[in-house]
């Protein structure tokens, strides 16, 4: 089973199971989740947030942890076998997996095996009862950018994740700058000249995603899956929909998202700025 924790605040608890599949979640009392009219910042309840996959088959630990990383602001999937993991890797993006080794079917050194095997740079960082010299030196020459080890302190579990978030999103800065527009990674917030950009959360969030790849192509599927939003399916334009939204609002600023076709959008300065 694959559990799916959201970041957002609200009065009313909501579960929603399809398939294998359970998705957990907070909503306000009064959010119509119909309407797309709300508009991002101050109210963090809307970011879309960075994704983590939790490999962790002990489902006490793997719900606090989830929990856990839901309140830091991270959307997190939680996958309780080695199987599961390995095959979301190959589907769903995610910006970075924190990984159990001892798990009952596929170990956990396999799921990395199989992840580096495939060319991918997510960052990894290995949590698990193991704690030997050799299985260290292991992990790490499979590809794990870091390693920890059971028990561990909370705070310092969450200092690692975002130290390895930085470094995979261009260094230990906060802020993604492209010409007059900046990402603010730790506020969650987008301005133009220190001034709030207020945008509805789906722009937003397409807006987010392409910045936090500036410079590289992002697919259609990548943002689609970071706006996913309680198993509600997008209609099939709506990405080009919010694209072409979001062309009108950057053009004014020398911005623009230009489409590699078969490949996905590219965000990057007009050429005459």
């Amino acid at each position: 089973m694959i559990v799916t924790h959201k970041p957002w605040a609200g009065t009313r608890n909501t579960t929603i199971t399809k398939g294998d599949t359970v998705t957990q979640f907070w909503l306000p009392q009064k959010f119509d989740h119909h309407s797309d009219a709300t508009f991002h910042k101050p109210f963090k309840l809307w970011h879309i947030s960075m994704r983590i996959l939790l490999v962790e088959d002990d489902t006490v630990l793997g719900d606090g942890l989830s929990r856990s990383l839901a309140d830091w602001g991270f959307n997190v999937t939680l996958a309780v076998t080695g199987a599961y993991a390995d095959s979301a890797l190959c589907t769903q993006p995610y910006d970075m997996v924190i990984l159990d080794l001892g798990l009952p079917d596929l170990d956990g050194l396999e799921v990395l095996r199989h992840l580096r095997a495939r060319m991918s740079a997510i960052p990894v960082l290995i949590l698990t009862a193991r704690d030997g010299l050799n299985d260290r030196v292991v992990g790490l020459e499979l590809g794990a950018d870091d390693y920890m080890t059971k028990p561990f302190e909370l705070r310092e579990l969450e200092a690692r994740v975002r130290a390895l978030l930085r470094r995979s999103h261009g260094g230990f800065n906060h802020d993604i700058v492209l010409g007059q527009l900046l990402l603010d990674t730790l506020n969650q917030q987008i301005t133009v000249d220190s001034r709030p950009m207020l945008l509805p959360p789906r722009e937003y969030g397409v807006l987010e995603a392409l910045l936090l790849h500036v410079g590289r192509v992002v697919s259609k599927d990548n943002i689609a899956q970071r706006l996913a939003v309680h198993s509600e399916e997008l209609a099939d334009n709506a990405i080009e929909v919010y694209v072409h939204r979001l062309r009108k609002r950057l053009e004014p600023i020398g911005i623009s998202i230009r489409t590699v076709r078969g490949l996905g959008y590219l965000l990057e300065q007009s050429k005459n700025e």
